[in-house]
């Protein structure tokens, strides 16, 4: 009877592992792939599409993006891009630290470039510790086996830019009607000023705020730039 039982556990945990061990090499394997070959669909995009909601998507390599655009994410979500691999600590301990003081207060976003590029290739939206959890996998993987300049254009050709607009080619093309290897450094600064909430806010006629922001984000182009920020990603 022990001996049954024994068994019939010992299978349980076995394929336990079996699928632990699945959930841990899938992403290595597509790592690999997605290193060179463009990112064919991710959860988000699915998700859209059976929602019935509009999802428009186009792979560019990074070449075929305007620099201005990559040089305003960084200037706009992640100034530390080139410098950190996959997390910046001084800024998660800073939103600990505020949401400790405010405990009622939405924890602030801290996420880098990386972490990003990881969330939207594999991840679904929703929030949970489980998802942060992989997600911190991921961007250690991506960190280890990519470039940065590929974990850029996977960012900017991923990012949910709003009314199913994903990436900077279906952005570029939905807002102002021309590639994205065209935009110039103030449509580019209007797109990075958006990102925190492209459904409320309008990258083509912009309201007060995001004016005013994209005119901030245009001067910290301008230091990018001079410091060579984006130094990482640079031919």
């Amino acid at each position: 009877m022990a001996g049954r039982l024994l068994g019939r556990h010992g299978g349980c945990l076995r394929r336990i592992v079996l699928a632990l061990v699945a959930v841990a090499a899938a992403p290595v394997v597509l790592l690999l792939i997605f290193r060179f070959l463009p990112v064919p669909v991710t959860p988000q995009i699915v998700i859209a599409f059976f929602s019935g909601e509009p999802a428009h998507y186009e792979w560019r390599d990074l070449s075929r993006i305007s620099p201005y655009l990559a040089k305003a994410v960084i200037a706009a979500e992640d100034a530390k891009f080139c410098r950190h691999h996959g997390f910046d600590w001084q800024s998660i301990d800073q939103a600990v630290k505020a949401h400790a003081r405010h405990p009622k207060k939405r924890l602030r976003g801290a996420s880098t470039l990386s972490q990003q590029a990881a969330r939207s290739l594999f991840l679904v939206p929703w929030r949970s510790w489980v998802r942060k959890g992989l997600e911190a996998y991921i961007t250690v993987l991506m960190e280890g086996m990519w470039p940065k300049r590929r974990i850029l254009a996977t960012y900017l050709n991923l990012v949910d830019w709003g009314h199913g607009y994903f990436g900077a080619e279906a952005a570029a093309q939905g807002y102002f009607h021309k590639p994205a290897s065209t935009l110039t450094a103030r449509q580019a600064s209007r797109l990075a000023a958006i990102l925190p909430n492209p459904e409320g806010w309008r990258a083509l006629h912009p309201g007060p705020y995001v004016a005013r922001r994209s005119g901030e984000l245009m001067g910290r182009m301008r230091v990018v730039d001079r410091d060579r920020l984006d130094a990482c990603i640079r031919r």
